[in-house]
């Protein structure tokens, strides 16, 4: 039991510390973590997934992949679908058929697969998935429309995706009767069975969760229990129908008027940390130098057919009608890493077609795990300059992301906004939400931090960030986020003076030192007081006959700049103890206490 535990422990950390790897050095997590499972597994020989779990794997790994198809499933709204391109909705279908099939002819002629193993591994390597995406695109930086393109295409292909492989995987399964009768019957038991239940259970959870009745400390617990729930249950009446049964009850969730899936969407942050890490390092575990040496030289074949065929020729057939030119079509087509779902769900339905007696099931988790490898490493490495060739990269981002949306905030982007200086307000408060997107201001509902907001927030344009919320806990956490991300010069935060009277909301040093916004003094009670007492925002030109000397003498000490803007369009946050030199032709943003306003 020692062992075991030992062993359990040192899964935990060492995806914390592949995650963290992964933080440091921009990559994707899932790379540092397979190969810290391929070494501690069959490199070292010092874990083996088998060994610990023994009967348990199959489970452990079913309900892993269960709970990340539904969370998958719940980012999958057809307003998303329809809210974007036609090339996104044609790379979810069209492309997926293509992928599929080019894979598929691939693996079975290069590898001398079965036509039903051939078919399974086509179906697993169509999803890319956010995981894999996000981080590429950060580093990349290309274009807003690929940019987006490539976002929605990820988060929507993986349930798409996931669940072809489901109904490959059910017909390769009811396939093994010998009467094409009994074949049919179990197959369409199989899918009716998983889309009636889901249906069913999705829609019964959607309802309760809309009419309040769980308990809002109990809903994360609960929704994970009763898909849980459902997913044993679905399997239970017919085999292997779980899989569908999640996957539609995160669509039907999704897709619910009135019904809040962020909450959940959130949990799966921490939930997923652990879980898909420790998921990746126990695969990589059971991986064997052998069985990939077996694979043969054929897989060069395969992977040279799945970057260099399968994906640019579904982005080119998914492209046809739509008002893309060929260097975006190309860049497109070069970004397409695998990620946690083709590994999950390649491991998973490895095992279980070797429990049945399928000859030749395990070669399916070598190929696609070496899919995934080459396609992260590959494209993680050659991405960016791949763009920067094509001249797709995205010019530097000028924008601001404004955290906290109180009545100043939302004065002071209208007026940045009216100056042609992209501008997004994030806040956890709904009613500043609501107000900001009144006003016809972006506006993003939530934790920027959060994996959430990495998915659905985006920052191509905004290279800085202002925190100005009255979140005090809050606002470090932030900027800590955005410093790594954007860089230390790229975040400040509203000076902290009257936060001297509690012990728990004072701030660290380092902190501190980026709360150097506008001048000494300017705190958010400040700023909410002013603007109480009718203080505006607004812009004033500098010019030869009215210089900045005069602009100051004019408002006197009534006066807070907030942004200058140069000649040439370029955007400088005012800073305390910045000594900036306004010239003719500049603008100026600021702050413009009333007469009246008592000093």
């Amino acid at each position: 039991m020692s062992e075991s535990l030992i062993s359990l422990v040192s899964v935990g950390l060492l995806s914390i510390a592949c995650q963290f790897l992964a933080y440091k050095i921009r990559l994707p997590a899932i790379l540092p973590l397979l190969l810290v499972g391929i070494l501690v597994g069959p490199g070292l020989n010092l874990l083996n997934a088998d060994d610990l779990f023994g009967d348990l794997l199959f489970p452990v790994v079913s309900l892993s992949v269960a709970i990340i198809l539904f969370e998958g499933a719940l980012t999958l709204r057809f307003k998303d679908i329809r809210g974007h391109s036609n090339m996104v909705r044609n790379l979810c279908s069209i492309g997926v058929l293509v992928t599929w099939i080019v894979s598929t002819l691939a693996a079975h002629y290069a590898l001398s697969l079965s036509w039903q193993l051939s078919f399974l591994f086509g179906a697993i390597v169509t999803v890319t998935g956010p995981t894999v995406i996000i981080p590429m695109i950060r580093t990349v930086r290309p274009q807003s429309n690929v940019s987006n393109i490539l976002r929605w295409e990820g988060i929507i292909i993986d349930p798409i995706g996931a669940l072809l492989a489901v109904l490959v995987f059910e017909y390769i399964v009811a396939s093994q009767a010998e009467a094409i009768t009994h074949t049919l019957v179990a197959f369409g038991k199989t899918v009716g069975i998983g889309i009636v239940l889901g249906l069913l259970a999705g829609y019964s959870l959607g309802y309760c969760l809309r009419k309040k009745w769980i308990p809002h400390y109990l809903q994360n617990t609960a929704v994970l229990t009763i898909v849980l729930g459902a997913f044993a249950a679905s399997n239970y009446v017919a085999h292997e129908s779980g899989l569908l049964t999640v996957t539609i009850m995160g669509m039907v969730l999704a897709n619910m008027k009135n019904v809040d899936v962020d909450d959940i969407l959130e949990f799966k942050e921490t939930l997923s940390v652990l879980l898909i890490s420790g998921l990746f390092i126990l695969l990589a575990t059971r991986l064997e130098f052998q069985a990939i040496a077996n694979v043969g030289s054929g897989i060069v074949l395969v992977l040279l057919a799945v970057m260099f065929v399968a994906r640019p020729l579904s982005v080119v057939i998914s492209a046809i009608g739509t008002q893309l030119n060929w260097r975006e079509i190309a860049l497109i087509s070069w970004i397409a890493p695998r990620g946690i779902v083709a590994a999950a769900v390649s491991a998973l339905f490895s095992l279980k077609l070797e429990q049945i007696g399928y000859e030749g099931a395990g070669v399916i988790v070598p190929i696609v795990f070496l899919v995934i490898i080459t396609t992260v490493v590959v494209q993680s490495l050659t991405a960016k300059p791949v763009a920067s060739l094509l001249k797709m990269r995205a010019p530097p981002p000028n924008g601001f992301l404004i955290f906290g949306g109180s009545k100043f905030s939302r004065l002071m982007a209208e007026e940045m906004i009216a100056q042609d200086i992209p501008v997004t307000i994030a806040d956890t408060n709904w009613d500043a939400v609501r107000e900001a997107r009144m006003l016809e201001i972006p506006a993003y509902f939530g934790n920027p931090a959060s994996d959430h907001a990495a998915r659905h927030m985006d920052m191509d344009r905004l290279g800085r960030v202002l925190v100005m919320s009255p979140y005090k806990q809050l606002n470090p956490v932030i900027a800590y986020h955005f410093e790594y991300t954007l860089g230390k010069d790229k975040v400040w935060g509203l000076n902290t003076n009257e936060q001297t009277a509690r012990p728990s909301h004072q701030v660290g040093e380092r902190y501190a030192k980026r709360t150097t916004l506008f001048d000494e003094g300017v705190t958010y009670g400040y700023l909410a007081t002013a603007v109480s007492h009718g203080a505006v925002v607004k812009t004033t030109r500098i010019t030869e006959e009215f210089t900045y000397e005069d602009y100051l003498e004019q408002y006197g000490d009534r006066v807070i700049p907030l942004i200058a803007i140069d000649a040439e369009n370029r955007s400088h946050v005012i800073l305390l103890g910045q000594d900036l030199e306004v010239a003719p032709d500049w603008r100026l943003i600021s702050l413009i206490r009333s007469e009246d306003e008592p000093v």
